[in-house]
């Protein structure tokens, strides 16, 4: 036994390699495994007693990947290293799997659970691979999804295993499979039932199938259906898979053209020679800042916030039997259903059991293509839907444990549900409002008991949006915020804790993506540039397109109370003129009403609306700005309001900032998060150009303070201003 690998040899000759890391749930890869499993391979190697060897796992998966906390230390830290060190560093699991599947012993993987990255390339590199026939295990290279490429022979051997065109779908888009999917692919040799997947391992071991070799290494090896420049298929297969390629990432993720490349120059080439390629590519990745950024806040910061790291110490942990939900619209017949599907209990309540009806509707018809699809057997679809009872009456709020209004954007719409809602329901229970941007603390005056007031702002389609915006009011206690994370973890929803202020943090910052876009449009930029500038920037839909989806209508409300609210205080936004004229003027609300900056004819693709020339003209083309300039802007403009978010308190992290605005937003992942584009283009360049675009477009765009001392300090969010440190060193 060397630490986390235990080794043992029966009577037959044949050896098992067991993976058990301890003070962990799941096998992961990092240095000292990556050298415990080299010793271990070459004592096995040289062990003249053993004739084959079993890898597994002691636990309930094989191994996950790569150990991705550490991974990021290190990111950080090889800044400062010399490449060829980081390469030849990156380079060691690399050349221990080659160093097992050369060996001239054989080698045969059991799959007992999910394994994923280089869990699974540990597999590719044994000769025979049998899995565990476990329907919940995954099985897969999904590197892609954090900013990397499969760095220990992935992009070599699978495409060797099941051709080129096979597996690059699995390569680019990092696809988990089921073992028996995996078994159809071709990525592995068989099943076998977990009871007896040892015993199938051993038999392989011992018939005359068995062997050391692996097909790429044997005389005359051709990679199933063709590899080279001059193979038709192949060609074929590049030039549209690189067509498709840059449509999906619009030239912002270079994972996946690593990963093409990997394939095309590997495949070409010896496998020893292949591997080398895959190691510079990786290499290349890791001292990138794409990766460096989608690892730390798509999944170190948003798992911090899964295990509800903003939750008050100290307060037992909630569960949640029974809920109320006010209002059935799209929103809360949304939530309705995640609670559901939760097991939770909800009285959906609305004005009438009609409307009531219809916010049941929406869950029966998502359960419905749930058992279209095969994900749910229709008697699990109907105990949800049981799950939720559709009323026109508050009696059934006694006996919850949280209430959430999702009613119409008006306080006084929602001051009228707070006070029916609370004269039935117990003192202890939470009263939630899904409110986008009415501040807290004044929604809580009306209640009787404003210290178990708090807000959970959803987003639409709840079924699909993963992110949960819990607002702290100032009169809300430790408890409710506890309990109430509680809950968005039980519904498997992922939280980020704001403070309280007008617009919170994911609807001003959403609106700085819209007020830019529609700014734009009042300086004649064409919209189709607009859209595009921003597609290409990284956001998953232009800002206008943005407005037509959150409802134009909505923003037009949401400006008419802020002006009400605020008297003269009110300060404009550099676009507001034109949500006025939309809905004043020209009664456009968005895309519920089929009219908005799209038109959306019934049964085709929405198009721009050819009026918006007519009310806002287009500067000729040769006056038109540059696409980078524009997609500078966009994204400038919400990074910085986040940088406001934090002055002011509203955001306590930026942590927050950047998992909310990926997850709530869609802020282009690529970045890492509004702040982490910020560190990624170096704190004292972001505050000269924002002065610079403060100078020609507006004060909107000049840098808080906060930003202007972390600039003086060569201070970043995450760490220093990298920019600054190469200035200094130059």
């Amino acid at each position: 036994m060397t630490g986390s690998i235990i080794v043992t040899r029966d009577e037959d000759g044949i050896a098992t390699l067991t993976i058990d890391q301890h003070g962990r749930s799941m096998n992961v890869i990092d240095d000292t495994f990556s050298a415990e499993f080299a010793a271990a391979v070459e004592g096995l190697i040289a062990d003249a007693g053993v004739k084959g060897v079993i890898v597994t796992s002691a636990k309930k998966d094989f191994l996950a990947g790569a150990d991705l906390i550490g991974f990021s230390k290190w990111m950080e830290t090889a800044q400062a290293e010399p490449v060829a060190q980081v390469y030849a560093k990156l380079r060691r699991f690399t050349l221990a799997l080659r160093r097992m599947e050369t060996g001239g012993k054989p080698f045969v993987c059991a799959i007992n659970g999910t394994a994923l990255g280089g869990g699974f390339e540990i597999a590719l590199a044994c000769h025979h691979r049998i899995a565990a026939d476990k329907p919940s295990a995954k099985i897969g290279l999904p590197e892609v999804q954090v900013g990397l490429l499969p760095g220990a022979g992935g992009t070599q051997r699978m495409p060797r295993l099941i051709g080129i065109q096979a597996a690059l779908p699995l390569l680019l888009e990092g696809r988990h499979l089921s073992p028996r999917k995996a078994l159809a692919a071709g990525i592995i040799h068989a099943v076998a039932d977990p009871h007896a997947l040892l015993d199938a391992a051993k038999a392989w071991l011992l018939s005359s199938d068995a062997t050391a070799v692996q097909p790429w290494d044997q005389k005359g090896f051709k990679v199933p259906g063709g590899s080279g420049g001059m193979h038709p298929a192949a060609v074929q297969t590049f030039m549209a898979g690189n067509a498709m390629l840059q449509e999906k990432t619009l030239h912002n993720y270079p994972a996946p053209e690593a990963i093409m490349s990997c394939v095309y120059e590997g495949t070409q080439l010896p496998m020893d020679k292949a591997l080398e390629v895959e190691s510079k590519y990786f290499t290349k990745l890791f001292l990138g800042p794409v990766a460096r950024n989608m690892i730390r806040s798509l999944f170190i910061n948003k798992g911090k916030a899964d295990k509800l790291s903003r939750r008050p110490e100290g307060v037992p942990k909630a569960t949640f039997r029974k809920i109320g939900m006010l209002g059935a619209g799209m929103m809360g017949g949304g939530i309705a259903h995640v609670a559901a599907l939760a097991g939770i209990e909800v009285v959906l309540v609305d004005r009438t059991l009609e409307a009531a009806e219809r916010g049941k509707g929406y869950s029966a018809k998502l359960l419905a293509d749930l058992v279209a699809k095969k994900r749910m057997s229709q008697g699990e679809a109907d105990a949800v839907l049981s799950r939720i009872h559709a009323t026109d009456a508050h009696d059934g709020l006694k006996d919850a444990d949280l209430v959430i209004e999702a009613v119409f954007e008006d306080r006084a719409v929602k001051a009228e549900v707070t006070r029916m809602a609370e004269a039935a329901m117990q003192d202890a229970a939470i009263f939630a409002s899904n409110t986008s941007t009415l501040p807290i603390s004044g929604l809580a005056e009306v209640s009787v008991r404003p210290h178990r007031f708090i807000g959970l702002h959803f987003f639409s389609p709840v079924d699909k949006m993963p992110l949960v915006e819990v607002i702290v009011g100032k009169a809300t206690d430790r408890e409710t915020l506890a309990r109430s994370l509680d809950f968005v973890q039980a519904i498997r929803k992922t939280p980020i804790v704001v403070n309280d202020a007008r617009g919170f943090f994911t609807s001003r910052f959403c609106g700085a993506y819209i007020n830019e876009g529609q700014t734009m449009l009042l300086e004649g930029i064409a919209p189709a540039l607009i859209e595009n500038a921003g597609r290409l920037a990284g956001m998953p839909v232009g800002p206008l397109a943005l407005a037509d989806e959150t409802a134009i209508d909505l923003a037009h409300r949401i400006k008419t109370q802020w002006r009400k609210d605020l008297g003269d205080a009110y300060v404009p936004q550099s676009g507001d003129a034109v949500t006025f004229t939309m809905i004043e003027e020209l009664g456009r609300p968005g895309r519920k009403g089929r009219k908005g900056f799209y038109d959306y004819p019934e049964g085709q693709k929405k198009r721009l609306w050819p009026g918006l020339a007519e009310h806002w003209p287009t500067k000729p083309e040769t006056e038109q700005p540059d696409l980078e300039h524009l997609k500078t802007r966009l994204l400038y403009a919400q990074a910085l309001d986040a940088v406001r978010c934090l002055e002011e308190g509203v955001l306590t992290a930026p942590e927050d900032g950047d998992v909310g605005g990926i997850l709530g937003l869609g802020f282009a992942p690529w970045t890492g998060g509004p702040l982490s584009l910020i560190d990624m283009v170096g704190v004292s360049t972001f505050v000269s150009r924002c002065d610079a675009l403060a100078d020609a477009l507006g004060e909107r765009f000049r840098p808080p303070q906060l930003l202007r001392a972390m600039a003086r300090e060569g201070r970043g969010f995450y760490g220093p201003d990298r920019s600054a440190a190469r200035a200094a060193a130059a």
